[in-house]
């Protein structure tokens, strides 16, 4: 059976859910298709395929603006079109617009290469377009906006403001202007100013997703209300005075600079910008962040951590500190792209964290082929119940470790390096590890095996 259209549903017996493009039944196996990536898994574990099932892809979080609205061009538009092709760009075509002379059509052809790369993940190519977009024509409040989301998402928020400020100077009735900005803002800890922006958005064109910000933001503020900041040379700490003593910042701080300095040599390279920690009570914890009640800390660009009552740094509260700064130094290394699976599997691996007398319940799921398959697992554990959670925790570390001791540490970072460049997860692995999900889920499965053996 091949099926196609709006998308299909496969249902594993172990009740998980794969949301794919097209799924064909080979007998003994199902293949499925998720963009470019290709996976196999055994028909014993297939509960079902609902053809045309996949629900709509929700509303994104960043809202962009619409390029007929703000820019405007003669090139004939049966041109334009042949600049992007799937989701590659004919740089020939850009050349040929570009010989032409006229700026305003050069910045719309660069625009438009920018905004395919944008929306495909590849930020660094967007960024190099979107920079010869804006010498074209720096007023473009179209190529402002994307600039700033790019700049935002490689980690630059500070200097994303500039440009989205500008962008609604320009377009003062835009609320894509305001949205982008609002997003800078937020980015950079500068909630206040965030809302406003947001707000003055808002009262252009309602967007479900900017009100959800706004209402994350004024938890936010509200919680931190009365925050003081300390400064070190890699972290910037907000808390509240009562919540901890002087000494217990200290040690936080002075636990957080030596795991940075073990991961700076492990990834041979550094955020781009001080690291937002922030210190809550329990409650504030989850008031603040509506994170599920089994999750000890989060990283969503800013380390929040819950207190829980401690007055001292323990092993514990240090692997924790390790693990979220981790994903920091993830999320540098691969632009923000890097799936969930490997993400928490590193942090784990680095904390560092070992599956120990778990390996024995993991073995016996991938011996009966119950695991979750990790393009499942790229969507994230936020949703998941807690066992749920612990099982895809545990996978993740045991992928992790398997990478490390198979390939080394200096091949992870390669790879996350690739999927930062805009490549899929699949096409990374087989670029730099010359493998595929697949048989990695194998040789992991294997491996875990082993690990139980031992």
């Amino acid at each position: 059976m091949v099926s196609s259209g709006s998308g299909d549903v496969v249902r594993l017996k172990s009740g998980d859910i794969i949301y794919a493009d097209s799924v064909k039944d080979n007998g003994n196996s199902v293949s499925y298709e998720v963009r470019d990536n290709s996976f196999t898994i055994p028909k014993s574990r297939v509960q079902s395929v609902e053809a045309g099932a996949r629900p709509q892809a929700p509303v994104q979080a960043l809202a962009m603006p619409d390029l007929n609205a703000d820019l405007r061009s003669s090139t004939p538009n049966e041109l334009l079109n042949q600049i992007v092709h799937g989701h590659e760009i004919d740089r020939t075509v850009l050349t040929a617009i570009e010989s032409k002379g006229r700026a305003d059509d050069s910045a719309i052809a660069y625009y438009i290469a920018a905004r395919s790369e944008f929306e495909a993940g590849k930020f660094p190519d967007a960024r190099r377009d979107l920079e010869t977009a804006l010498r074209y024509n720096p007023q473009s409040p179209a190529v402002l906006n994307y600039y700033a989301a790019v700049l935002v998402r490689t980690g630059n928020a500070m200097d994303a403001i500039s440009y989205a400020e500008r962008a609604v100077t320009i377009a003062p009735d835009s609320a894509d202007a305001y949205a982008v900005l609002g997003y800078a803002q937020f980015s950079a800890s500068r909630n206040h100013d965030a809302i406003q922006s947001w707000k003055k958005s808002l009262a252009l064109r309602f967007d479900p997703s900017v009100q959800k910000m706004i209402e994350r933001a004024e938890r936010e503020s509200t919680a931190e209300n009365n925050y003081s900041e300390r400064e070190t040379g890699h972290f910037v700490l907000h808390y509240e005075g009562r919540q901890s003593s002087e000494t217990f910042r200290e040690q936080l701080l002075s636990t957080l600079e030596a795991g940075y300095q073990d991961l700076s040599s492990q990834f041979g390279t550094e955020p781009r910008s001080s690291i937002q920690v922030v210190l809550y009570t329990n409650q504030a914890f989850f008031d603040v962040t509506r994170a599920p009640t089994w999750m000890g800390a989060l990283n969503d660009g800013k380390l929040r951590i819950p207190l829980q009552g401690l007055d001292s740094v323990t092993p514990e509260l240090a692997r924790v500190l390790k693990h979220e700064v981790t994903h920091s130094f993830v999320n540098a290394t691969s632009l923000g792209r890097c799936p969930d699976w490997l993400n928490e599997g590193i942090a784990q691996m680095l904390e560092p964290q070992q599956l120990g007398g778990r390996a024995q319940a993991l073995a016996q799921l991938y011996r009966n082929d119950q695991e979750i398959p990790l393009n499942t697992l790229e969507r994230g554990f936020a949703s998941f119940n807690g066992a749920e959670a612990h099982l895809g925790y545990d996978e993740a570390l045991a992928a992790a470790e398997y990478m490390r001791n198979h390939y080394g540490m200096g091949d992870i970072v390669r790879v996350l390096q690739q999927i930062g460049r805009g490549d899929s997860v699949e096409t990374s692995l087989r670029s730099v590890l010359h493998t595929d999900y697949a048989h990695m889920e194998g040789e992991i499965g294997a491996y875990v095996v082993g690990q139980a053996g031992n």
